[in-house]
């Protein structure tokens, strides 16, 4: 019983969190949340642990409860950071979970964190209702004008700039997270990064 009340109460405060996260762009009712909650499982993990491992074929899509997660791709000589998210925030290996394939992606918990992770069967289910259509439509759009936008800056903006627009739009980023992450996100050293910090 005990057990039971605990899982249902942690489901309400997990369909809040989303209810509030999402209500500016899509206000649904906390029905619709809880029912999106139940289709998820509430996993816990540990700094520097990861979700996925790359090479690997990724099954889950997350959304971060607390805490904050990496997105890395591995190349020869090393691992590049490509994203970085704080809690309230989905997030996936958007091209393993769509072609079912093993890719170079990997996620990881640049914090110790609780996510909510979607098997790919549930979040399918979800794209045929009416909400779940809605909701992936409007998370794809965000992201690819994010990634667009990421792009624009990299090639458009210095190292320096990028770290102070950084700075004045996700001040939280740079408290949290570690510097080499954030050095490797702006695609810079982190002496680099050092050197522009000391400015």
């Amino acid at each position: 019983m005990n057990r039971r009340y605990f899982c249902l109460m942690n489901q309400m405060r997990s369909a809040k969190i989303l209810k509030q996260a999402f209500d500016d762009i899509y206000n649904a009712p906390i029905q619709t949340w809880e029912y999106f909650v139940s289709l998820c499982e509430e996993i816990r993990c540990k700094k520097n642990q990861k979700l996925k491992e790359a090479y690997k074929t990724d099954h889950y899509g997350y959304f971060i409860l607390e805490g904050s997660c990496g997105i890395f791709v591995h190349k020869p000589n090393g691992t590049v950071c490509t994203d970085l998210f704080l809690e309230h925030n989905f997030l996936a290996d958007d091209l393993s979970l769509l072609t079912g394939k093993p890719s170079p992606v990997e996620i990881m918990a640049l914090e110790a964190s609780k996510i909510l992770r979607m098997h790919r069967t549930n979040i399918n289910l979800l794209k045929e209702m009416p909400f779940g259509s809605k909701l992936f439509l409007m998370a794809e759009e965000a992201s690819s004008v994010g990634k667009r936008k990421q792009q624009i800056e990299q090639m458009t903006k210095t190292a320096e700039e990028r770290y102070h627009q950084l700075l004045e739009e996700q001040p939280e980023l740079i408290q949290r997270i570690h510097q080499k992450h954030i050095a490797s996100y702006l695609g810079i050293t982190s002496q680099s990064l050092s050197r522009i910090r000391k400015k």
